[in-house]
């Protein structure tokens, strides 16, 4: 069996930070979370905002600092790089961030915003050709020439996103973390960026991290699905799996908070919503941090964290999971 393209192992991210009366705690951002992407699969993460979702992405690249745990890219581990280690992963692993405005340079043009990553990576090709390449990948999300010497503000919501996914692309990347990458469009502009994004997985073979917090939008590209609450692995494995049979509540809410497009069925059905609010990562609930907005709650969950277990295909963390069934 061929070795994973990227492995995770009890990776965790802890922020130091003033807790009440300003005395010293610990955020506990993401906590002992494992998991293993193939080359040219999606791994969709998914999770309410405020879950690790973000923060498990940028960790990866080690644009925040890992506390514990290791990651492996590529048969290579990166866990402790410096700065000059993270350079061949931070070509080969690319991301593309929510806010495209937010992560241009509105001094750049189209273009030169593309061709960045050639400039960084491979200053030794001719600028020329660097331009050259720059310019076909704007072919090949949609744009083309006549987009490249606009300016950020220039262009749509949707266009700016298709610029950023060109760059990420350009430099021939392994991995595409897509950390929210359609939240902020509207919903026919989403579906040409999901379109796109797996029409050029198709092509080139890359492998793709989805992080969102729309399951709609992650059922549309993923292969496997990781959820998380509160920095905590909930569920893991099989997407068709999941969706099909979730075998825990937290999976199973997030799933009901889906609207379905009959607007008759969406008004009969009325899933109950998820009860309570999201707990404080300053503060997470003992043993088990769903249990104080899960309905299958019992005195063993707040006192023991359950583990991971189940079959090759699902995991999930629940002293109470849902019952198996056949759909």
């Amino acid at each position: 069996m061929n070795e994973p393209l990227l492995q995770v192992e009890a990776l965790s991210v802890h922020f130091p930070v003033r807790g009440r009366g300003g005395a010293p705690a610990t955020l506990r951002a993401v906590d002992a979370v494992g998991f293993e992407i193939a080359a040219g699969e999606t791994l969709g993460v998914v999770g309410e905002s405020g879950c690790g979702k973000s923060t498990l992405a940028r960790a990866l690249l080690h644009l925040v600092p890992i506390h514990s745990g290791r990651v492996r890219f590529d048969g290579t581990d990166y866990t402790h790089a410096d700065e000059r280690g993270l350079r061949p992963l931070r070509r080969a692993m690319r991301m593309v961030f929510q806010d495209p405005m937010a992560s241009l340079n509105p001094r750049f043009t189209v273009r030169q915003a593309v061709r960045e990553p050639l400039d960084i990576f491979e200053p030794q090709r001719p600028s020329r050709e660097r331009d050259r390449l720059a310019v076909a990948m704007l072919d090949r999300v949609g744009l083309g020439a006549a987009f490249a010497e606009r300016y950020p503000h220039e262009l749509s919501g949707g266009q700016n996103q298709r610029v950023s996914i060109a760059r990420a692309l350009v430099a021939d990347p392994k991995l595409v973390i897509c950390d929210e990458a359609v939240s902020a469009l509207d919903v026919s502009i989403q579906a040409q960026i999901l379109n796109l994004i797996a029409d050029i997985q198709r092509d080139t073979g890359i492998a793709l991290l989805f992080v969102s917090h729309d399951l709609s939008v992650v059922r549309h590209l993923s292969r496997r699905l990781l959820v998380l609450y509160l920095g905590k692995v909930m569920e893991y494995g099989d997407a068709a799996m999941l969706f099909a049979n979730p075998r825990h509540p937290y999976t199973r809410s997030l799933l009901d908070a889906v609207p379905v497009p009959d607007p008759a069925v969406e008004r009969a059905r009325r899933p109950p919503p998820l009860s309570g609010e999201l707990p404080s990562p300053l503060a997470p609930p003992s043993g088990c941090v769903f249990r104080t907005r899960c309905p299958r709650a019992s005195p063993v969950c707040a006192i023991t964290p359950p583990p991971l277990r189940g079959g090759p295909e699902a995991r999930f963390a629940c002293h109470h999971p849902l019952e198996e069934h056949t759909p």
